[in-house]
């Protein structure tokens, strides 16, 4: 299993998920399609599906305009809001693509539908992935927690579980979001990874998060301390808030920098030369 990472908009990144053997390939959270064919091609695979984490813009938005350039191609999620969705998948379910098996783990928190995809090999020595949502992760924070953490992790979070934090909760409790994050999430292999190949930021692997990631830590004194809560989906409340109220003091962008972006993302076109 050979994993492609692109980056992509401002802090995203899609995935093309390679078959070595069959050179199947399948993507993750398409968000800038041509893009992600320009790597098919580069590769020379075939890319015969789609896992989409959850309906959010920027990582679903590409969806139509992939399966428009590349028809039948198949798309699969677990929320019927993802554009161009061929099949809603369930929690548990199990897929196949050549030697690569992918495991389907509903993990709402950040929105309702949220999908993790866990994926290995039979008798391989790699260590399996995990995917999901990713965006450019936090920077590393120590085991012990200060105010000025969350200053860190507030920076550029991930939509379940990143590097050293996790996805903001829009439309999912506090305990459903600790479900995905500690009972779903953290009980996957410790040597599981998130990134692969191209890693264009810092790895990680689960076990590495158990260890420093406040998210994850919620049953531990130190996080309970600094919340003042016991219950862990309280903690992971407070520890959220906390981050939320950093998020909101960022400086916002200028309109220059916007309308860079805009343009970036393919949002606007540029003018067409006489």
């Amino acid at each position: 299993m050979k994993v492609k990472v692109i980056p992509v908009l401002e802090d995203n990144y899609m995935y093309l998920v390679i078959e070595e053997h069959t050179r199947e390939a399948v993507a993750v959270d398409v968000s800038v399609p041509k893009r992600l064919l320009e790597i098919v091609g580069r590769e020379g695979v075939s890319l015969t599906t789609v896992l989409t984490t959850h309906h959010h813009w920027d990582h679903a938005r590409g969806n139509a305009e992939l399966v428009r350039l590349q028809p039948g191609l198949v798309v699969l999620g677990a929320d019927e809001r993802i554009c161009a969705l061929t099949r809603r998948l369930v929690h548990g379910e199990e897929l196949q693509f050549g030697a690569i098996h992918v495991r389907c783990l509903l993990t709402p928190g950040h929105t309702s539908g949220h999908m993790s995809y866990f994926l290995w090999e039979d008798e391989c020595l790699d260590p399996p992935a995990v995917f999901s949502g990713s965006r450019c992760p936090a920077p590393l924070c120590p085991p012990s927690l200060s105010p000025s953490t969350f200053s860190d992790l507030a920076s550029s979070p991930g939509d379940a579980l990143s590097v050293a934090g996790c996805g903001s909760r829009l439309e999912s409790t506090a305990h459903q979001m600790y479900q995905s994050l500690v009972e779903t999430l953290g009980t996957l292999p410790p040597e599981t990874k998130r990134d692969d190949d191209d890693v264009p930021t810092v790895p990680s692997t689960l076990g590495e998060e158990l260890l420093y990631n406040p998210f994850l830590r919620v049953a531990e004194e130190p996080v309970r301390k600094f919340t003042g809560k016991v219950a862990p989906a309280e903690v992971l409340e407070v520890l959220c808030r906390e981050r939320a109220s950093f998020e909101r003091a960022a400086e916002p962008l200028q309109p220059q920098a916007r309308a860079l972006l805009a343009l970036q993302w393919g949002l606007l076109s540029t003018p067409q030369q006489k």
